[in-house]
């Protein structure tokens, strides 16, 4: 027998928008993030009594690939919301859903974590909103493993992250406003899994320690506007030299964005996008030609996109 509360959300709907990010930021391994302004509008309706079908269709990145299924992060995400909120979800409970993408799927840009944190959002939006920010950001955490890019999306602008054992510690601040990244978004995809993979069980003390001390200045110069500490942040000594061994065009499509000026530039997430800083017009003409060359040199095809920093989080924009 269907519940009671659940019966009466049979047709309801909910649309919410939720933002790309970009994890680590180069020396920030797996506890910094940024939203990006670059967005999945994702449309849900209710089905009770439709025997557990979930109808998906998708417009955009991810066409003929995101699965019909529980699986389905976005899904994963949703019916967590529900469980947290009112417990076991009867199995007759059914899904349309409606996606229209703009974060590219396994390109580091955060695609993952968008479609879990809109479904914690949907879900908790359906019921009233019972689940409180620090709740949903932990659910999120627990489907994807680790905060980073989570926060980013739920919680917007700059975000520095930890998941402890009494859940996860999230600090926001604002992203400057005439901060830009420049993305090289290449056709190349490569999983977090793999990437994860080719890193060391251990590394250098002097790398840590350098890691350590670029996080600090970096952070701190972010929230206090020393933009120019961006380039002591995104050097990074823990992942991106071994991440390079499966993606050999890492080292020199970085070096490119920094030879024409960028504040600082990296690798976004696992990869494969560049993500390169900026805070002017001029800066963000000059990061686009260069990694256009850099990559046309390493036979790297792709595109090059400008977008601002997103200051404001995972959204609900309709909810009927």
């Amino acid at each position: 027998m269907v519940a009671h509360w659940l019966a009466e959300l049979d047709g309801s709907s909910v649309v919410v928008e939720v933002p790309a990010s970009s994890a680590n930021l180069g020396a920030g391994y797996d506890c910094l993030g940024v939203a990006l302004a670059m967005t999945n509008r994702i449309e849900l309706e209710v089905r009770v009594w439709s025997r557990g079908e979930i109808e998906l269709t998708v417009d955009g990145e991810g066409r003929d690939e995101l699965t019909e299924d529980r699986e389905n992060r976005f899904v994963r995400g949703l019916e967590a919301a529900l469980r947290m909120a009112h417990g076991e979800l009867p199995g007759e409970v059914g899904w349309r859903i409606g996606m229209r993408n703009q974060i590219p799927l396994s390109r580091g840009l955060g695609s993952s974590a968008a479609a879990t944190v809109g479904g914690v959002l949907a879900g908790n939006s359906l019921t009233g909103e019972p689940l409180s920010t620090s709740e949903l950001l932990r659910l999120a955490t627990q489907i994807e493993e680790h905060p980073d890019n989570a926060a980013a999306v739920l919680l917007g602008g700059f975000v520095v992250s930890a998941s402890t054992p009494e859940g996860v510690e999230a600090i926001r601040f604002d992203a400057p406003r005439d901060l830009r990244a420049v993305l090289f978004i290449p056709d190349l995809r490569l999983s977090t899994r793999a990437m994860r993979a080719a890193l060391p069980a251990s590394v250098p003390l002097a790398d840590a320690v350098a890691n350590l001390s670029a996080v600090a200045v970096g952070v701190a110069g972010l929230a206090t506007g020393r933009l120019e500490l961006l380039g002591r942040l995104t050097v990074d000594r823990l992942h991106e030299p071994y991440r390079a061994m499966v993606y050999p065009q890492l080292p020199a499509m970085v070096a490119a964005a920094r030879e024409a000026g960028a504040l600082g530039a990296c690798l976004s997430g696992a990869g494969s996008t560049i993500i390169a800083f900026t805070d002017s017009t001029a800066g963000a003409a000059a990061l686009e030609r260069a990694l256009t060359v850099a990559a046309a040199e390493a036979e790297l095809t792709g595109r090059v996109r400008t977008v601002e920093l997103r200051n404001a989080g995972a959204q609900v924009v309709v909810r009927a």
